[in-house]
Protein backbone atom coordinates (compact mmCIF):
# COMPACT_ATOMS: atom_id res chain seq x y z
CA UNK A 1 0.00 0.00 0.00
CA UNK A 2 1.26 3.54 -0.88
CA UNK A 3 1.44 5.62 1.81
CA UNK A 4 1.25 8.98 -0.68
CA UNK A 5 -2.54 7.14 -1.58
CA UNK A 6 -2.50 6.15 2.05
CA UNK A 7 -2.38 9.77 3.48
CA UNK A 8 -4.92 11.25 0.90
CA UNK A 9 -7.60 8.78 2.13
CA UNK A 10 -6.78 9.86 6.16
CA UNK A 11 -7.39 13.44 4.98
CA UNK A 12 -10.48 12.43 2.91
CA UNK A 13 -11.98 10.87 6.19
CA UNK A 14 -11.07 13.87 7.99
CA UNK A 15 -12.48 16.55 5.75
CA UNK A 16 -15.71 14.04 5.61
CA UNK A 17 -15.86 14.20 9.38
CA UNK A 18 -15.21 17.73 9.44
CA UNK A 19 -17.98 18.66 7.10
CA UNK A 20 -20.32 16.70 8.91
CA UNK A 21 -19.91 18.04 12.37
CA UNK A 22 -20.70 21.33 10.77
CA UNK A 23 -23.43 20.07 9.40
CA UNK A 24 -24.90 18.52 12.32
CA UNK A 25 -23.99 21.98 14.60
CA UNK A 26 -25.90 23.73 12.20
CA UNK A 27 -28.54 21.81 11.53
CA UNK A 28 -28.84 21.70 15.87
CA UNK A 29 -29.04 25.43 15.81
CA UNK A 30 -31.39 25.99 13.66
CA UNK A 31 -33.75 23.21 15.59
CA UNK A 32 -32.79 25.25 18.95
CA UNK A 33 -33.98 28.60 17.20
CA UNK A 34 -37.37 27.05 15.37
CA UNK A 35 -37.97 25.62 18.98
CA UNK A 36 -37.49 28.92 20.90
CA UNK A 37 -39.79 30.90 18.55
CA UNK A 38 -42.37 28.05 18.99
CA UNK A 39 -42.13 28.52 22.80
CA UNK A 40 -42.27 32.62 22.26
CA UNK A 41 -45.32 31.71 20.41
CA UNK A 42 -47.10 29.83 22.63
CA UNK A 43 -46.45 32.37 25.71
CA UNK A 44 -47.83 35.12 23.46
CA UNK A 45 -51.03 33.14 22.59
CA UNK A 46 -51.37 32.10 25.96
CA UNK A 47 -51.37 35.64 27.10
CA UNK A 48 -53.27 36.89 24.50
CA UNK A 49 -56.33 34.22 25.89
CA UNK A 50 -56.16 36.52 28.81
CA UNK A 51 -55.22 33.68 31.36
CA UNK A 52 -52.03 35.24 32.44
CA UNK A 53 -53.44 38.05 34.93
CA UNK A 54 -56.33 35.47 36.10
CA UNK A 55 -54.16 32.65 36.60
CA UNK A 56 -50.72 34.56 37.40
CA UNK A 57 -51.30 37.66 38.68
CA UNK A 58 -48.60 39.05 35.96
CA UNK A 59 -45.97 36.31 37.13
CA UNK A 60 -46.07 33.93 33.96
CA UNK A 61 -42.83 34.44 32.76
CA UNK A 62 -41.40 33.70 36.73
CA UNK A 63 -43.46 30.82 37.42
CA UNK A 64 -42.83 29.20 33.40
CA UNK A 65 -39.14 29.35 34.22
CA UNK A 66 -39.20 27.69 37.78
CA UNK A 67 -41.18 24.80 36.39
CA UNK A 68 -39.58 24.36 33.11
CA UNK A 69 -35.98 24.35 34.47
CA UNK A 70 -37.39 21.84 37.45
CA UNK A 71 -38.65 19.54 34.53
CA UNK A 72 -36.22 20.13 31.84
CA UNK A 73 -33.05 21.90 33.57
CA UNK A 74 -31.17 24.93 32.39
CA UNK A 75 -32.20 26.77 29.67
CA UNK A 76 -35.56 28.33 31.25
CA UNK A 77 -34.28 31.55 32.58
CA UNK A 78 -36.56 34.51 33.27
CA UNK A 79 -34.37 36.42 30.78
CA UNK A 80 -33.90 33.91 28.38
CA UNK A 81 -37.89 32.98 28.93
CA UNK A 82 -38.45 36.79 27.80
CA UNK A 83 -36.28 36.62 25.03
CA UNK A 84 -38.19 33.85 23.32
CA UNK A 85 -41.13 35.76 23.61
CA UNK A 86 -40.11 38.75 22.22
CA UNK A 87 -38.19 37.08 19.62
CA UNK A 88 -42.00 35.66 18.42
CA UNK A 89 -43.17 39.62 18.37
CA UNK A 90 -40.32 40.93 16.20
CA UNK A 91 -40.33 37.79 13.94
CA UNK A 92 -43.96 36.30 13.93
CA UNK A 93 -43.41 34.47 10.51
CA UNK A 94 -41.73 31.42 10.98
CA UNK A 95 -40.59 30.54 7.29
CA UNK A 96 -38.80 34.48 7.41
CA UNK A 97 -36.30 33.01 10.32
CA UNK A 98 -32.93 32.79 8.31
CA UNK A 99 -30.93 29.78 8.41
CA UNK A 100 -27.76 31.19 8.74
CA UNK A 101 -28.04 33.04 11.98
CA UNK A 102 -28.46 30.92 15.46
CA UNK A 103 -29.83 31.53 18.85
CA UNK A 104 -27.08 34.19 19.79
CA UNK A 105 -27.31 35.98 16.69
CA UNK A 106 -31.03 36.70 17.19
CA UNK A 107 -30.66 37.55 20.85
CA UNK A 108 -28.16 40.39 19.82
CA UNK A 109 -30.96 41.77 17.08
CA UNK A 110 -33.55 41.86 19.70
CA UNK A 111 -31.74 44.41 21.36
CA UNK A 112 -32.18 46.69 18.26
CA UNK A 113 -35.48 48.14 18.55
CA UNK A 114 -35.96 49.97 15.27
CA UNK A 115 -37.21 47.60 12.91
CA UNK A 116 -35.31 49.45 10.11
CA UNK A 117 -32.10 49.03 12.02
CA UNK A 118 -32.79 45.39 12.64
CA UNK A 119 -33.37 44.50 9.35
CA UNK A 120 -30.36 45.84 8.03
CA UNK A 121 -27.96 44.20 11.19
CA UNK A 122 -29.80 40.88 9.54
CA UNK A 123 -28.82 41.20 5.73
CA UNK A 124 -25.12 42.81 6.44
CA UNK A 125 -24.96 39.56 9.45
CA UNK A 126 -26.03 36.90 6.52
CA UNK A 127 -24.21 38.36 4.01
CA UNK A 128 -21.00 38.93 5.66
CA UNK A 129 -20.98 36.21 7.06
CA UNK A 130 -20.56 37.73 10.97
CA UNK A 131 -19.98 35.92 14.07
CA UNK A 132 -21.78 36.50 16.63
CA UNK A 133 -19.16 38.58 18.34
CA UNK A 134 -18.66 40.60 14.83
CA UNK A 135 -22.23 41.51 15.17
CA UNK A 136 -22.10 42.00 18.53
CA UNK A 137 -19.10 45.28 17.64
CA UNK A 138 -21.24 46.50 14.59
CA UNK A 139 -24.56 46.91 16.28
CA UNK A 140 -22.46 48.51 19.57
CA UNK A 141 -20.21 50.31 17.10
CA UNK A 142 -23.22 51.54 15.49
CA UNK A 143 -22.80 50.88 11.87
CA UNK A 144 -26.15 51.34 10.51
CA UNK A 145 -26.41 54.81 12.07
CA UNK A 146 -22.74 55.47 10.82
CA UNK A 147 -23.87 54.75 7.30
CA UNK A 148 -27.46 55.88 7.14
CA UNK A 149 -26.79 59.44 8.38
CA UNK A 150 -24.41 60.41 5.60
CA UNK A 151 -27.08 58.59 2.93
CA UNK A 152 -30.20 59.96 1.62
CA UNK A 153 -33.88 58.49 1.82
CA UNK A 154 -33.68 56.28 -0.49
CA UNK A 155 -30.48 55.14 -0.32
CA UNK A 156 -31.30 54.32 3.44
CA UNK A 157 -34.10 52.21 2.16
CA UNK A 158 -31.93 49.93 0.46
CA UNK A 159 -29.76 49.42 3.42
CA UNK A 160 -32.47 48.12 5.07
CA UNK A 161 -33.95 45.87 2.44
CA UNK A 162 -30.40 44.71 0.96
CA UNK A 163 -27.89 45.28 3.64
CA UNK A 164 -24.75 47.43 2.15
CA UNK A 165 -24.15 47.27 -1.53
CA UNK A 166 -20.23 48.50 -2.50
CA UNK A 167 -20.56 50.00 -6.21
CA UNK A 168 -18.74 53.08 -5.93
CA UNK A 169 -15.71 54.85 -3.73
CA UNK A 170 -18.34 56.56 -1.39
CA UNK A 171 -20.10 53.36 -1.24
CA UNK A 172 -16.84 51.92 1.47
CA UNK A 173 -16.31 55.26 3.28
CA UNK A 174 -17.55 55.61 6.91
CA UNK A 175 -16.74 58.94 8.67
CA UNK A 176 -16.12 57.97 11.81
CA UNK A 177 -14.16 54.77 11.96
CA UNK A 178 -14.71 53.38 15.24
CA UNK A 179 -11.28 51.78 16.43
CA UNK A 180 -11.74 51.05 20.01
CA UNK A 181 -10.02 47.35 19.75
CA UNK A 182 -6.70 49.18 19.51
CA UNK A 183 -6.67 50.30 23.13
CA UNK A 184 -4.21 53.39 23.11
CA UNK A 185 -3.10 55.60 25.44
CA UNK A 186 -4.06 58.99 25.99
CA UNK A 187 -0.63 60.23 23.88
CA UNK A 188 0.62 58.14 21.67
CA UNK A 189 2.68 58.86 17.98
CA UNK A 190 1.17 57.64 14.45
CA UNK A 191 3.88 55.19 14.71
CA UNK A 192 2.30 53.68 17.82
CA UNK A 193 -1.44 53.95 15.40
CA UNK A 194 -0.31 51.96 13.06
CA UNK A 195 1.86 48.94 14.90
CA UNK A 196 -1.76 48.85 16.89
CA UNK A 197 -3.73 48.09 13.89
CA UNK A 198 -1.46 45.98 12.24
CA UNK A 199 -1.61 43.86 15.76
CA UNK A 200 -5.16 44.06 15.50
CA UNK A 201 -5.50 43.48 11.72
CA UNK A 202 -8.63 41.19 11.88
CA UNK A 203 -10.55 43.86 13.72
CA UNK A 204 -9.64 46.56 11.35
CA UNK A 205 -10.40 44.55 8.49
CA UNK A 206 -13.84 44.04 10.09
CA UNK A 207 -14.19 47.85 10.99
CA UNK A 208 -12.84 48.81 6.59
CA UNK A 209 -16.14 46.64 5.61
CA UNK A 210 -16.68 44.46 2.75
CA UNK A 211 -14.33 43.37 0.61
CA UNK A 212 -11.07 44.22 1.89
CA UNK A 213 -7.72 42.24 2.40
CA UNK A 214 -4.29 43.33 3.59
CA UNK A 215 -1.60 44.10 1.15
CA UNK A 216 0.96 45.90 3.09
CA UNK A 217 2.04 48.62 5.79
CA UNK A 218 4.66 50.81 4.78
CA UNK A 219 4.46 50.48 0.75
CA UNK A 220 8.08 51.68 -0.62
CA UNK A 221 7.52 53.38 -3.82
CA UNK A 222 10.91 54.32 -5.62
CA UNK A 223 11.08 57.83 -7.44
CA UNK A 224 14.18 58.62 -9.35
CA UNK A 225 16.69 58.60 -6.03
CA UNK A 226 13.82 58.79 -3.33
CA UNK A 227 11.52 56.50 -1.43
CA UNK A 228 8.72 56.87 -0.49
CA UNK A 229 6.49 55.15 2.03
CA UNK A 230 2.09 54.38 2.03
CA UNK A 231 1.31 53.04 5.37
CA UNK A 232 -0.71 51.12 4.65
CA UNK A 233 -2.18 49.80 1.59
CA UNK A 234 -5.50 46.94 0.67
CA UNK A 235 -7.18 45.37 -1.99
CA UNK A 236 -11.07 46.02 -2.24
CA UNK A 237 -12.31 43.09 -4.41
CA UNK A 238 -15.59 44.78 -4.73
CA UNK A 239 -14.30 47.55 -6.49
CA UNK A 240 -11.34 45.96 -7.72
CA UNK A 241 -9.02 48.60 -6.59
CA UNK A 242 -6.30 49.43 -4.37
CA UNK A 243 -6.49 51.59 -1.15
CA UNK A 244 -4.32 53.71 0.48
CA UNK A 245 -4.69 54.49 3.81
CA UNK A 246 -2.56 57.47 5.58
CA UNK A 247 -2.85 58.04 8.97
CA UNK A 248 -2.84 60.91 10.96
CA UNK A 249 -3.36 62.65 14.46
CA UNK A 250 -4.55 65.48 12.85
CA UNK A 251 -4.53 66.46 9.14
CA UNK A 252 -3.94 69.59 6.98
CA UNK A 253 -4.02 70.30 3.20
CA UNK A 254 -0.39 69.15 2.56
CA UNK A 255 -1.59 65.46 3.54
CA UNK A 256 -3.98 65.55 0.30
CA UNK A 257 -1.04 66.37 -2.05
CA UNK A 258 1.13 63.73 -0.53
CA UNK A 259 -1.86 61.29 -1.31
CA UNK A 260 -2.40 62.70 -4.73
CA UNK A 261 0.72 61.87 -5.43
CA UNK A 262 0.71 58.30 -4.08
CA UNK A 263 -2.27 57.65 -6.11
CA UNK A 264 -0.60 58.83 -9.74
CA UNK A 265 2.42 56.45 -8.62
CA UNK A 266 0.19 53.64 -8.05
CA UNK A 267 -1.71 54.21 -11.64
CA UNK A 268 1.54 54.44 -13.07
CA UNK A 269 3.51 50.90 -11.51
CA UNK A 270 1.23 49.10 -9.71
CA UNK A 271 -1.95 48.69 -10.99
CA UNK A 272 -2.83 45.84 -13.19
CA UNK A 273 -5.34 46.50 -16.42
CA UNK A 274 -8.15 44.78 -14.91
CA UNK A 275 -7.55 47.58 -11.58
CA UNK A 276 -9.77 50.42 -11.25
CA UNK A 277 -8.17 53.88 -9.80
CA UNK A 278 -6.85 53.83 -6.46
CA UNK A 279 -8.93 55.40 -3.48
CA UNK A 280 -6.50 57.02 -1.08
CA UNK A 281 -8.43 57.36 3.14
CA UNK A 282 -6.42 59.87 5.22
CA UNK A 283 -7.37 58.60 8.54
CA UNK A 284 -6.91 61.55 11.06
CA UNK A 285 -8.32 61.56 15.06
CA UNK A 286 -8.91 64.99 14.31
CA UNK A 287 -11.90 66.50 12.60
CA UNK A 288 -11.58 67.15 8.91
CA UNK A 289 -10.86 70.84 8.70
CA UNK A 290 -12.08 73.46 6.25
CA UNK A 291 -8.85 73.52 4.38
CA UNK A 292 -8.85 70.25 3.86
CA UNK A 293 -12.35 70.03 2.37
CA UNK A 294 -11.15 73.04 0.12
CA UNK A 295 -8.14 70.76 -1.02
CA UNK A 296 -10.16 67.58 -2.05
CA UNK A 297 -12.52 69.76 -4.03
CA UNK A 298 -11.63 69.38 -8.10
CA UNK A 299 -9.12 66.56 -7.50
CA UNK A 300 -9.27 63.90 -10.46
CA UNK A 301 -7.87 60.89 -7.87
CA UNK A 302 -10.76 59.86 -5.37
CA UNK A 303 -9.34 61.71 -1.73
CA UNK A 304 -11.47 60.91 1.18
CA UNK A 305 -10.86 62.70 4.75
CA UNK A 306 -12.45 60.90 7.48
CA UNK A 307 -12.28 60.82 11.35
CA UNK A 308 -11.55 58.07 13.50
CA UNK A 309 -12.56 57.45 17.13
CA UNK A 310 -10.99 55.47 20.07
CA UNK A 311 -13.98 54.74 21.83
CA UNK A 312 -17.41 54.16 21.16
CA UNK A 313 -20.19 57.07 19.73
CA UNK A 314 -23.05 57.91 20.92
CA UNK A 315 -25.79 58.89 18.16
CA UNK A 316 -25.48 62.25 19.01
CA UNK A 317 -21.74 62.27 18.14
CA UNK A 318 -22.55 60.83 14.91
CA UNK A 319 -25.02 63.63 14.33
CA UNK A 320 -22.69 66.22 15.08
CA UNK A 321 -19.37 64.82 12.84
CA UNK A 322 -22.31 64.62 9.75
CA UNK A 323 -22.99 68.15 10.72
CA UNK A 324 -19.26 69.25 10.33
CA UNK A 325 -18.72 67.09 7.24
CA UNK A 326 -21.77 68.35 5.31
CA UNK A 327 -20.85 72.05 5.97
Amino acid sequence: MKKEGYNQLVSGIGQLLNEGRQKAVSAVNRIITITYWQIGKMIVEFEQKGKKRAIYGGSLIESLSQDLTKRHGKGFTISNLKYMRQFYLACPISHALRGELNWTHYRLLLHVKNKQTRDFYTMECMNSRWSTRELERQINTQLYERLALSRDKKEIMALSTKGQAIQKPEDIIKDPYVLEFLDLPSSYSEKELEDRIISNLQMFLLELGKGFSFVARQFRMEIGQKQFYADLVFYNKNLRCYVLIDLKISSSHADIGQMNFYLNYFKRHINQPTDNAPIGIILSKNSTSIEVKYALAGLSNKIFASKYMLSLPSVEELKKAVEYNNR
